[in-house]
């Protein structure tokens, strides 16, 4: 159901927040952030004012969990890891967002759940969450301080045959009229670099399964640097191909069989598969339980002639 209208009603004049708080059971904060992000509303028009007063029918826009009952592959009082399938966007983008992994989240855990980092729409594996505010401020400062290891697993076009580290610049893109590219490769970009360890080539599809180390957390950055060294991710529907392609498919418009034609996948073949922390004087080393070699093998078979 993701975000929907719900109308309250007050006798007697009241501060707004109170009545938040009362209302929808939530706290000071949590009822100041509604009012902050305008989503509490009076005559059709949102209330700015944190301090304000009200009566009568007011509206306010919540968010209302839609689960399909994914379960977490581990968790603990603080956290939990889930198994993310490629396709499923992380946080809503907006109000219209119907279902992304959030609603899971809140569903399972509670308003105070949260998401501590980013993971691409269609990148599948382990994404780790915060059951309470306490913990998201520390599992967020663990990656803030790259405390947390993390692998991946891909499927890259041509052949890699020896272990490499990419130590290139990563600059965010500020004009699409050339390129849909979120991040480019430049000089005057962040410091960004990743490890590559070739696991094994398919000779027939030439193609090879590498897994990934990031050594720092730059946005795109393995698709990125993949892409930089000439040997982008298969599937990849932005980083790889022509610029009518990835504008067909950021506007939907990008067929399943045009896709698997120009990317040679239904999907992007990139898969978080592994996580290395301590928290609370424990060591946790987390591993998928996706079985992503299945997923390269039913790749390797698709028909790309049409």
């Amino acid at each position: 159901m993701g975000f929907i209208k719900k109308e309250l009603f007050s006798k007697e004049k009241k501060k707004l927040f109170l009545l938040l708080m009362k209302e929808l059971s939530i706290s000071q904060s949590q009822a100041q952030k509604l009012i902050d992000t305008n989503r509490v509303f009076q005559n059709n028009k949102p209330i700015k004012d944190k301090s304000a007063s009200i009566k009568g029918k007011f509206e306010v826009i919540i968010f209302k969990p839609n689960p399909k009952n994914l379960r977490p592959i581990f968790q603990t009082d603080n956290f939990a890891i889930f198994d993310k399938p490629s396709g499923v966007i992380v946080h809503p983008r907006n109000r219209l967002t119907k279902y992304s992994m959030l609603d899971e989240v809140r569903a399972l855990f509670g308003e105070e759940a949260n998401i501590t980092h980013r993971i691409d729409k269609e990148t599948s594996g382990l994404l780790l969450v915060s059951k309470t505010k306490e913990s998201e401020k520390e599992l967020k400062s663990l990656f803030e301080y790259k405390k947390i290891e993390k692998k991946y697993l891909a499927l890259v076009k041509g052949k890699i045959d020896k272990e490499i580290i990419i130590d290139e610049p990563i600059k965010k893109n500020r004009d699409f009229s050339n390129i849909r590219l979120k991040v480019i490769i430049d000089k005057s970009g962040k410091n960004a670099k990743t490890f590559i360890k070739p696991i094994k080539y398919f000779p027939k599809n030439d193609v090879t399964l590498i897994e990934a180390t990031p050594l720092t957390g730059r946005q795109h950055q393995i698709r990125a640097h993949l892409f930089h060294v000439k040997h982008p991710i298969v599937g990849d529907p932005i980083y790889g191909v022509n610029t009518e392609i990835a504008i067909k498919y950021l506007d939907k418009e990008l067929e399943r069989g045009e896709r698997i034609l120009h990317t040679g996948a239904d999907r992007l073949m990139l898969h978080a598969n592994y996580l290395d922390f301590d928290y609370k004087d424990i060591n946790y080393k987390i591993y998928s339980k996706y079985d992503f070699l299945k997923e390269v093998e039913r790749v390797l078979t698709l028909d790309i002639s049409h």
